[in-house]
């Protein structure tokens, strides 16, 4: 499931292991560095490239991996 790889991603970029699917990305002191970790990891890993304004937009890992799988059922090439 694509959340459990989102979630594993912020847990190594937040280096916390606590972090759940709501938990919002700026409430975990979320700052522009571990934002563009974030974009990177997901680029490698995942095989897709989330912008900025989408990170804000959806700020947990519940609504960020919504739109990553919004991405895939739109047709937009994945490695996940």
């Amino acid at each position: 499931m694509i959340a459990d790889r989102v979630r594993a991603i912020w847990c190594r970029e937040f280096q916390r292991d606590d972090i759940s699917v709501d938990d919002d990305f700026f409430t975990l002191g979320g700052q522009s560095l571990i934002m563009v970790r974030i974009q990177g990891a997901f680029i490698e890993e995942l095989g897709v490239e989330v912008t900025m304004d989408q990170m804000f937009l959806n700020p947990t890992v519940t609504s960020i991996s919504a739109y990553i799988e919004s991405l895939a059922a739109s047709g937009q090439k994945t490695t996940w």
